[in-house]
């Protein structure tokens, strides 16, 4: 959130803002940068996420166009997919198809990747669908491995792709909306 909160701050031409941050984690760290930005921030239980009564008019509110996923590991429920049709966004730390699909988030992705003596890892940015990283792809990066890599330095290394591109892509691809 605050790689994508510094790009539109630092590119007001754009005219793309974050209206809100919302967290299912009642200590995310993400509430107070988002503070720090100015950006209203709220957490919600599992049980107003789940609900369209509470979630829909919430979002409504701060007049959303888009949903942008960062570090969210629930799957999305149907009336936000219905609610939002191919305008949520989702990064996954793996080139999808690979390394994908429920419980592949963090650092499992990496430790699988090291398992499987991988050359190459990446981001892989893509639109939310009604199963774990199966939606439209709109872009993907690579960053070459070495065979010392370990999976915490897999990480480092994705963790490098995913400042550089997740917030520029979302520009791009809010901007063709």
């Amino acid at each position: 959130m605050q790689k994508i909160a510094e790009y539109f701050r630092d590119h007001p031409e754009r005219e793309l803002c974050i209206a809100t941050v919302i967290t299912d984690c009642a200590d995310a760290y993400v509430q107070t940068r988002a503070k720090a930005f100015g950006i209203p921030a709220h957490h919600l239980t599992k049980a107003q996420l789940s609900d369209p009564a509470y979630l829909l008019p919430l979002l409504a509110g701060y007049e959303v166009d888009a949903v942008i996923l960062a570090g969210y590991l629930r799957l999305i429920p149907d009336f936000l997919l219905q609610a939002y049709p191919d305008r949520i966004v989702n990064i996954h730390p793996a080139l999808l198809p690979k390394y994908g699909g429920k419980g592949m988030h963090g650092m499992h992705v990496h430790e699988a990747v090291k398992a499987a003596g991988e050359s190459v890892s990446g981001i892989t940015i893509h639109i939310i669908d009604g199963e774990y990283d199966k939606g439209t792809t709109l872009f993907q990066a690579e960053t070459e491995l070495l065979p010392v890599d370990t999976p915490q330095e897999i990480q480092q290394k994705v963790q490098v792709l995913e400042h550089r591109y997740f917030a520029p892509v979302i520009a791009d691809w809010l901007e063709r909306l």
